[in-house]
């Protein structure tokens, strides 16, 4: 009896497997306009979850991990996608920058369950601090407008 329900269990898994999540990628509608240095660092710790251009590793393609990072990068894009950064508004990008500046001087983000297994993408002392100045100058740019 055990072994039939080992044998279906594993059957079930493997026909799950073949009913793949869409892992397409859009073009960049409005991408962040900065520095060379700002977008590299976003481009390694930021643009998986918070972007069009996710880059999908092997593991995305084996249920159910396939609909948990599906699902994660859909909330993290609706959070912030810098794909269409330049499409918000001054007031919605000075947000933005707040939220930033929070999420990576407490080291929320990337996210830990990220860079386990993406070790590139942890932020060293220097590349915060070149997201902070950006995310400052913003800021300034913000609330000196009229």
């Amino acid at each position: 009896m055990i072994k039939r329900i080992a044998i279906s269990l594993i059957g079930i898994f493997f026909l799950l497997q073949l009913f793949p999540v869409d892992r397409s990628t859009a073009s960049e509608e409005a991408p962040v306009l900065a520095s060379e240095p700002v977008l590299t660092i976003l481009r390694k710790s930021c643009y998986d979850c918070h972007s069009d251009q996710t880059k999908w590793p092997l593991y995305s393609y084996v249920f159910p991990i396939s609909l948990f990072l599906k699902n994660h990068i859909e909330e993290g894009k609706e959070e912030l996608n810098f794909s269409k950064w330049e499409k918000l508004s001054p007031k919605q990008k000075a947000t933005a920058a707040d939220s930033i500046i929070e999420e990576i001087e407490e080291r929320n983000m990337p996210l830990f369950s990220y860079t386990l297994i993406h070790n590139e993408a942890k932020l060293s002392d220097k590349e915060i601090q070149i997201l902070k100045d950006w995310a400052e100058k913003i800021n300034a740019s913000y609330e000196e407008e009229p």
